[in-house]
């Protein structure tokens, strides 16, 4: 019998499987085509102070081996959130979950953390200085050490709960960045967030996406990610959430043994709304099949000799 269980900075997770943010909407959604209580934990719709409407249409295009996304953070805020989503998804998920929140300035960071601080189901804040697809924001706070770390600090002063950072591989140096986060008080650090591209539109010769650029994910980020998380946790001693383009319980233990302590599953919710659900129940004889009997002795295993 194997051991599928980890730990989240403190947090008990029956899996490491968790839908990210973005792509599992609040999660109640899937619960009405199975029962999203197999899953380690959700990380919800990201969320900000005020409703977002999001970035004109069109914002999903096409790509070989994956998918540009430029949604804009389309969220109803965070009064809505906690009053309306929250309820609901405690309805169907039992378990704790993961509060994402994303801003255009630190106010708004603290704000939200420490509204979703609050909430009972609530056991860890991802706090998204990534988005590659708003302006003004997002992605301008983690683009650079010092800005990363000063939203860090002004978080982690406000809550009590785990802290993960989650990071854009849009940069020089990702390992700068996390560590600046980690020294600024981090729990965690959850990577990598889309890498930025776009598509044109061969018969009006424009941009496809309305944003003109969007997120690329899905499987072909794979590799970047992995050699993404490879590189952090080499450079950090704080607990590490690994995604970008992971679509099966082979991608999970790779992942894990890069150094993840859990792995979050996007692009491919939206190609197969079971997947996640899917991995989960692949994962032990996966597990067994590459001689694994208890996952939490695989985390960095890759950097052992």
């Amino acid at each position: 019998m194997v051991d599928t269980s980890v730990t989240l900075a403190g947090v008990e997770l029956q899996n490491p499987v968790i839908p990210a943010s973005g792509t599992f909407g609040f999660g109640y959604e899937f619960a009405e085509i199975y029962d999203i209580n197999c899953l380690g934990s959700i990380s919800i719709k990201g969320t900000t102070r005020s409703p977002r409407f999001g970035n004109d249409t069109p914002r999903i295009a096409e790509c070989a081996s994956g998918l540009l996304n430029s949604v804009g953070l389309q969220n109803p805020g965070v009064d809505a959130v906690v009053a309306e989503e929250l309820p609901k998804l405690r309805k169907c998920f039992s378990k704790p979950i993961i509060a994402n929140i994303s801003g255009f300035s630190i106010d708004e960071y603290v704000e939200c953390c420490a509204r979703m601080d609050t909430q009972e189901q609530v056991a860890i804040l991802e706090v998204n200085i990534s988005c590659p697809n708003v302006h003004g924001g997002g992605m301008s706070f983690g683009t650079c050490p010092e800005s990363a770390a000063e939203v860090t600090r002004a978080v982690k002063a406000a809550v009590k709960k785990p802290v993960f950072i989650k990071l854009t591989p849009n940069v020089t140096d990702i390992c700068a960045v996390a560590r600046a986060c980690e020294e600024a008080g981090a729990d965690g650090i959850s990577m990598i967030n889309t890498l930025l591209g776009m598509r044109l539109d061969l018969r009006r010769r424009r941009p496809l996406l309305a944003n003109v650029t969007g997120g690329l994910s899905g499987p072909a980020v794979f590799p970047v990610a992995l050699r993404m998380v490879y590189q952090v946790y080499e450079a950090v001693d704080i607990p590490i959430i690994g995604m970008g383009g992971v679509s099966c319980a082979e991608d999970v233990l790779e992942m894990m043994l890069a150094g993840a302590s859990a792995v979050q599953i996007g692009a491919m919710n939206l190609v197969e709304p079971y997947i996640c659900r899917d991995i989960v129940s692949a994962l032990p004889e996966t597990m067994e099949k590459y001689g694994m009997s208890e996952l939490k002795t695989i985390i960095g295993g890759a950097h052992n000799g």
